[in-house]
């Protein structure tokens, strides 16, 4: 049984409802000449979300992608050493020291996968080439503009099948990315630190967050498709997307549609106060989504829910 023919004949209540609904709106959204850009918070590429994800990119059921530095980075560390991580099973038992003797192994550990520190010292060490030869010149580019050049430049040996990469579909693809806040992960943190060590002169050889929400609303109305979003967890992700809308309406003065469907996978509720329970009627007082904007809220794991959705566009 296909996965769409499965959820519509097994999913039909509470989230499971929710989500049969939102497949089948998506679905039709997108056959009618709709674009769509997933955001993505959390630690989704070291849960694998590519193996679902690269092939939606590959389809063109997606079209553009908004995520936290940390998923970019992480896709490309899996690609390139994943048969050197290590498994921890037992996550949730997990006890201090055991995370002590991962620190002094050199690993890092993302809940239930350990990284090995020398893959991000050899990736840190590549990025550095590519940051030095744009300061020579003059050059300044997007994050994923560095990580594209180095997956289809870099000459990288991957340990990790390069069609189940997000990353390396969307380089493939030239898919726009957008990261704000993109100082705050491990490479981020890499070309701080060698500005002040002074290895490099400058930090604008990575363009920021206000080049991003411009370049963002450029992508915005370079179509007159309508535009959806698909938001996974919340957070900087999430919230830098859905803004471009009331930016470019309220303050910018443009004349743009309103976002033309949305949904949100999170498990967060409201009342914690986490912007990932900020539900689609409050988004609605802050001009980002119109009273008849398909709406759809899966409050559930999104490591469960995300494969299935992506893989029911096929």
């Amino acid at each position: 049984m296909a996965i769409r023919d499965f959820i519509d004949d097994h999913y039909k209540h509470f989230n499971a409802g929710e989500l049969s609904r939102c497949v089948e709106s998506l679905r039709g959204f997108l056959d009618l000449g709709g674009r769509l850009i997933v955001t993505i918070a959390g630690a989704m590429s070291t849960a694998e979300i590519g193996r679902s994800l690269a092939p939606a990119i590959r389809n063109q059921r997606v079209h553009a992608i908004c995520c936290t530095g940390a998923n970019l980075e992480e896709d490309l560390f899996s690609l390139v050493s994943r048969s050197d991580y290590e498994t921890v099973a037992n996550w949730r038992q997990q006890t201090r020291r055991d995370d002590a003797d991962l620190a002094r192994r050199g690993m890092n550990r993302v809940t239930d996968v350990a990284i090995p520190e020398s893959t991000i010292v050899r990736i840190g060490e590549k990025m550095m080439e590519l940051w030095e030869e744009a300061e020579v010149v003059g050059d300044s580019r997007f994050p994923h503009e560095y990580f594209y050049d180095l997956l289809l430049h870099g000459e990288l040996d991957f340990s990790y099948p390069p069609e189940k990469s997000w990353l390396m579909a969307a380089a493939d693809a030239n898919l726009p990315i957008f990261t704000p806040g993109w100082e705050d992960s491990t490479l981020g943190n890499l070309l701080a630190a060698k500005v002040i060590d002074c290895s490099l002169k400058s930090n604008s050889i990575v363009r920021g967050g206000l080049d991003a929400m411009q370049s963002l609303a450029d992508w915005y109305r370079e179509d007159d498709s309508p535009t959806g979003i698909l938001q996974v967890g919340g957070g900087i992700s999430g919230d830098f997307a859905i803004s471009v809308v009331p930016m470019l309406i309220q303050d910018a003065k443009v004349s743009v549609p309103l976002w033309s469907w949305f949904a949100q996978i999170s498990e967060s509720k409201p009342s914690y106060g986490g912007y990932s329970g900020a539900l689609p009627n409050e988004k609605i007082s802050w001009g980002k989504l119109d009273v008849d904007t398909p709406q759809f809220v899966i409050e559930s794991d999104a490591s469960i829910v995300l494969p299935l959705l992506l893989s029911s566009l096929e």
